[in-house]
């Protein structure tokens, strides 16, 4: 099993679609990835050789691209910054609503949570 960036990729997937389970890289920048580091994106992830593994970590550790722990550090940090702000879109992600114009008076119970009406007793 191949392990990059911190992820262990699914064995039996092609390693260009392998790759998107890594946090940062999509459909287009897996590819780019595997462009530089010359190896086929048709290629399943149980086929790779262990040299094939060290080219595709090398190109992704060129700083390049920022994956996983790095990115994820970097969106926390400017969500935290919009907090602080205070500007709307800060607000919304400090109150835990849609941030992005979506309709809260129906729909938005992913965001929002369970409804909180009162069960009503019977006399």
């Amino acid at each position: 099993m191949a392990r990059i960036a911190g992820v262990d990729l699914p064995r039996r997937k092609q390693i260009g679609i392998a790759l998107r389970y890594i946090y940062g890289l999509g459909p287009k920048n897996s590819l780019v990835v595997l462009a530089q580091a010359g190896v086929d994106a048709r290629t399943k992830t149980d086929d790779l050789t262990e040299g094939e593994v060290a080219r595709i970590r090398e190109v992704l550790d060129s700083g390049e691209f920022k994956v996983e722990g790095d990115l994820r550090r970097e969106v926390s940090g400017n969500i935290k910054a919009l907090m602080d702000m205070g500007c709307y879109r800060g607000l919304r992600h400090r109150r835990g609503l849609p941030v992005r114009g979506q309709r809260t008076h129906t729909n938005a119970r992913t965001r929002k949570g369970r409804k909180g009406t009162a069960i009503k007793k019977k006399k």
